[in-house]
Parts: C-alpha cells; structure tokens; sequence
C-alpha cells in the first residue's frame, strides 16, 4: 500500500471537547490508501517511514479538509444574469438564468472551493426539470463532475411538491396573473412538477447507483415548508426511517417564510416539523435567521444541526442570524456558502472570516464567536451533517485523509506577530493563494493552482464558448417573463409584514 507523509510545523488535528484547538508541533500524518494511518513527531516517523513519499515540510501548517455545507449551483446566479434580490422576489429573477452545461457548471465552483481548501461539499439540487431520467441523467453529470475533480460530495434531490413560485398555489399564481402571462408561467412551473412518488424513486434511484462509493454519498433534502405538503412531510420521514440517511431542509429562511408558517400551522415552522418526526441529530436545518428561543431550545432538545449561510442571509436581504444565541443554546454550527459568497464566489476561508467579524454586537462583554469555534463549523461543523460524518472534519488515525497543506510564509507575509494563536491568524489572513496543497481520501487532487485530474482553463474556455453565444430563443423567452413576473410577485407578499 502507497504510504504518503504530511510534515508541517503545526498540523490542527482538531478540537477538544471544550473547543480549544488540538495543534502538534513538528507533526507528521501517515496516509495509507485513503485513510490517516499514524499521526506524531515528523522525525519519528521519518525513521519509521523511510520509503514513503513525503509533501509539505518546513513553513507550512496542515488543517483538516473544510466542509461547504450547503451548495447549491456553478456558476452564480449573478454571473448568470439574476440581480440579487429579497429572496421571495428572487425565485422570478432567476428564470434569467442562461442554460449550462452541469459538468462545467458543477466543475466551475468546485474549483473554487477546493482553491480555498474545501474537500466536501454539500449539493443541494433543488431544481431539475423533466421527468425521472432527466432529472437522474443531470444529476448523474453533477455527481459525475465531483467524482472527476476528485472531491468528496454528498448530493441530494431537493422534494418540492408545491408552491413553486411564491408562498400559494402555483394554480393560484397562474390564475391571478395578466391573461398573456398565464401560458407561459404555467409551462414553466409545469417542467418541475415531477410527482412527488418519482421524487422519492430518484432519491432511492441514486442511492442504489452510488452505494459503495467512496467520494459520493446521497441524502435526504426536503426542500423547505412553503415548497412541501404533509405528504411531502411524511414521505421525507420515511426515507428517513428506512435508510438512516441525513436530511438537510431550508427553513426560517426570511420573516416571509415565518408569516407562511403562522398562516399555516399557527405556530412555530420548527416545531411544525418536528411533529413529522423530522427534528433531530441527522437533521441540518439551513438558514433558520428567523428561529426564535423557543425554537433554538428545540433544536438543541433534538440534537438537530444548523447551518449557517452568511454571505446568502446577506445578500438576499433576509435578515441576520442571531448566532450567538445560537451558540448558547448549544446548537452544533455548520457554514455554508449557499448560491455564491459575499465575493460572488465560493471562497470558505472569506466565509468564515465574514461569520468571525459580522457576529460581533457592540459592548465589551457582548458574546461573540471565537477563531476557533467558526473554523470548528467549517470543519466538524460540517462534517457532522454530512452521511461522511465521523470519517471527516478531524485529522486522527483510521479517518478520511481529507486535509489541506498552508504555505504559511505565504498566509503572513511581509509579517504576522508571532506571538498571536495560530487559529486566529488562520481565520483571520488566511487567503486561497494560501492553499498549497488539497488532498482527498489521500489523494493530491489540488497543488500549486493546478488541479491533478481536471484541466481548469479548458473547462473555463469551454464555458466562455458556450456562453457567448446569443440567448436561444427559449432563454430569451425566461428573460422576458423574468421581467414580467416581478411585480405580481411583489404584489403578493404585500402587507405580509
């Protein structure tokens, strides 16, 4: 078996129950395969090790693989032609999108996750239209697009059976819209009515073609409340049930999502679910800006997840989570970077270095997260709510060698006081430019700005091509109604709040 040492200066295993940073100094890792075989004195392991391949070495510092939470598309929407917007008016925006290719599409951000030292993420597909093969045949190009890069990726099919536009019937919708507007937007919505049967076979359909896989693993995403019936409820607890697969559900997301519950349930949208059985430590709840004590209490009764998606809750307009009383009421904390980050792109170590300054309310004594508790969520964080949890997010013998070499020289120059705590300096500077070496289940998949299995500039060209063409004719159609559907959506939601 190809053994493989990491050395470093400091190699961050992880952290101790209480939270603090667990470095070794002068450290090594020994890889075996896919998994960490031996951690301790980079000298003793040398000697015990003389055959084996080394990387990393002096002036450089090794964390475990950081974890995207929640993802969702490639190229931004932004990128793609839709504004930023409040989220319920965004849902019409984003039928300005342009068409892409899913390979290129998913290749395109992973490319920059893993340029800043994410080795897993979480694909939430929430949208997909056509019937059953086409839904599985794009799915199978996104997963196949992870698989290729060499990334670790837990991808799931979001359920979605109703309400597909705005917090109402899609036949309401239609029907409350100008005569002209009506066709098309029925035909649009009418593409991603996949039955809610089919969707629970795609889920079960994928789960059966990735079983086994080492990269890929497939879980459970009901979408969020406004977009499920009970039925979609109850189905989502049954796969649940019957494949002990973790589940991850937008919810809370904006103070229109919590009036949507209250019309609906005449509470709590958190508590709404747990009804279903739905709540609890293989639950991720994503967003949840708009919980209230009564809910964090809630969570943290069923062990449940959330994940934190700073960059989106600002960009959307949806509000700022309140994640110190989050943290106080001892929830577990993922990040995501959702649709793109605060820099229109997917950069982690930009992510949490947002989550560490935005979370800092005025007065000496206010409460507020620490170095390293956000690079905690960006790695066990994460893992935890992953189907990988347990083999990723830490650095310990008999785990996933999902990790990332730092040329630490290049993090600090021209100077870092050396005198402040290495997680802090990390979260606090730390830049993709950084990131000299990114590898997965032992495998060098990143080094050096160059991917080892993908060429990046041939993707990017070829998605330069492909986009530089004029709108077809049915993309022109979408930019259009995109246009249109703005103010009737508006108009709905008005007097909500």
């Amino acid at each position: 078996m190809t053994q493989t040492l990491v050395t470093a200066d400091h190699v961050l295993t992880g952290f101790a129950p209480d939270g603090t940073p667990e470095i070794l100094p002068d450290a090594a890792l020994l890889i075996e395969g896919e998994t960490v075989a031996a951690i301790g004195p980079a000298a003793a392991l040398r000697r015990a090790h003389p055959g084996a391949q080394e990387i990393g070495g002096r002036g450089r510092v090794v964390i475990p693989g950081l974890v995207n939470a929640h993802h969702h598309v490639g190229l931004t929407p932004f990128q793609m032609g839709a504004r930023d917007q409040p989220l319920e008016l965004w849902f019409p925006e984003r039928l300005a999108m342009r068409d892409v290719d899913p390979r290129l599409d998913t290749l395109y951000s992973a490319f920059e996750m893993v340029a800043s030292g994410v080795t897993c993420v979480q694909h939430l597909h929430s949208r997909a239209p056509g019937d059953v093969p086409a839904v599985l045949e794009r799915a199978g190009a996104i997963v196949g697009a992870y698989e290729e890069l060499g990334m670790r990726a837990s991808y799931s099919f979001a359920l979605r059976d109703q309400n597909r536009m705005i917090y109402a019937a899609d036949e309401a919708f239609v029907a409350s819209l100008p005569a002209p507007l009506r066709a098309p937007t029925a035909a649009y919505l009418g593409a991603f009515a996949l039955p809610l049967a089919d969707q629970v076979a795609v889920f079960h359909e994928l789960r059966r073609r990735w079983d086994g896989s080492g990269l890929i693993a497939i879980q459970i995403a009901p979408s969020n409340l406004h977009w499920l019936s009970d039925a979609a409820l109850e189905s989502a607890a049954r796969m649940a049930e019957a494949t002990g697969a973790p589940m991850h559900l937008h919810l809370l997301e904006t103070p229109y999502q919590r009036e949507y519950a209250r019309r609906r349930t005449g509470g709590s949208a958190l508590a709404f679910i747990d009804r279903f059985g739905l709540l609890g430590p293989q639950t991720t709840i994503g967003h949840g800006v708009w919980m209230t004590p009564d809910d964090h209490a809630l969570m943290a009764e069923r062990g449940a997840c959330l994940c934190h998606n700073c960059s989106s809750n600002l960009r959307l307009k949806s509000g700022t989570l309140d994640l110190n009383a989050v943290l106080a009421a001892g929830i577990p904390v993922a990040l995501g970077i959702d649709e793109a980050g605060i820099n229109d792109d997917r950069d982690m170590l930009q992510e949490m270095r947002l989550v560490l300054t935005l979370h800092r309310p005025a007065g000496h004594d206010a409460p507020a997260p620490s170095a390293a508790e956000v690079l905690r969520m960006a790695t066990e964080g994460g893992a935890r709510t992953t189907p990988f949890a347990g083999r990723i997010g830490r650095l310990a013998p008999g785990m996933l060698a999902d990790l990332v070499v730092l040329d630490w020289p290049r993090l600090t120059w021209p100077w870092q006081d050396p005198g402040l705590p290495l997680v802090e300096v990390l979260v606090r500077r730390a830049r993709a430019g950084a990131v000299e070496t990114v590898m997965v289940g032992g495998a060098v998949i990143y080094r050096e700005g160059r991917f080892a299995r993908v060429d990046r500039a041939a993707v990017l060209e070829r998605i330069a091509a492909d986009l530089g063409r004029p709108d077809s004719a049915d993309e022109a159609d979408r930019r259009r109604l995109a246009a249109d559907l703005l103010g009737p959506t508006r108009a709905f939601y008005r007097g909500w709040l």
